[in-house]
């Protein structure tokens, strides 16, 4: 049992040509990466494949470890508090198997995260509870956290706007949350982690402009902006043609009222 694991937490965007050079220093500098297997099949394992061997150390990339996910309870109809607890209970089981194979490999393991760590990302807190874990068993764990490429940059560049208009702000929150946004008098609104459309309560929004993307910097990236009320439907198709051609789907918007 190794006495010290060293675990690098790295932004990486969305695949290997938004990473950054010490991003890629330090993933050549690492013994392994730990990723989750959420299907037999993982498109974004295989994405997290690429961005290794596009960066590979001095022997060669580096292994990937592929991690099977646990299940998460995903039903649609989950309140906030439901889903709170969905996503706690999930995160404690990544955290038990992370903690898992740390314990048997030791050396330095590198994670690497969508667009950025400190957005809509739970691995640093996944790594703390790893790090819980770790203790009971006499094992240090020591992190770092190197920055990437975030989604709304991305929705910014691809669409060629300024997140906010001058002076003003920019809430982010997710598309669960989009209504409170508004009732809470916001006008200007990223939302990430979304449902398809159909799932997403537009109340009230449909005069409002839609700057919306899907899997940006990726070969099913997929753009729409207009009036809300007349794109919505084009948002679900796109949206739906980007998840065929990759085998996966993220997408976000940013909302103003105009």
């Amino acid at each position: 049992m190794p006495a010290q694991v060293k675990v690098r937490i790295l932004g990486v965007g969305m695949g290997p040509q938004h990473v950054t050079p010490e991003v890629a220093e330090a993933l050549r500098a690492a013994d392994y990466v730990l990723a989750a297997e959420k299907t037999d099949d993982d498109p974004l394992l295989a994405l997290r494949r690429e961005i290794v061997r596009a960066h590979p150390g001095p022997d060669g990339p580096i292994e990937v470890v592929a991690v099977r996910d646990p299940e998460r309870d995903r039903s649609p109809g989950l309140t906030s508090s439901g889903y709170e607890a969905a996503v706690t209970d999930w995160h404690a089981a990544r955290a038990a198997e992370y903690a898992a194979h740390l314990t048997e490999r030791g050396g330095t393991a590198a994670f690497l995260v969508w667009g950025d760590p400190s957005l809509y990302d739970s691995t640093i807190r996944i790594v703390e509870k790893v790090r819980d874990h770790l203790t009971l068993s006499s094992v240090g764990l020591d992190y770092d956290v190197l920055p990437g490429i975030s989604a709304p940059q991305l929705l910014a560049a691809r669409h060629r706007i300024v997140l906010h208009e001058v002076g003003r702000p920019v809430h982010v929150t997710t598309g669960r949350r989009l209504q409170e946004a508004v009732a809470a008098g916001l006008d200007n609104i990223v939302a990430m982690l979304n449902p398809p459309p159909e799932r997403l309560d537009f109340t009230g929004l449909a005069d409002w402009t839609i700057w919306w993307g899907a899997n940006l910097g990726a070969a099913g990236e997929r753009l729409v902006t207009g009036r809300l009320g007349d794109v919505v439907a084009a948002i679900g198709e796109a949206r739906a043609a980007a998840e065929v051609q990759d085998g996966w789907v993220m997408d976000l918007f940013l909302v103003r009222k105009t």
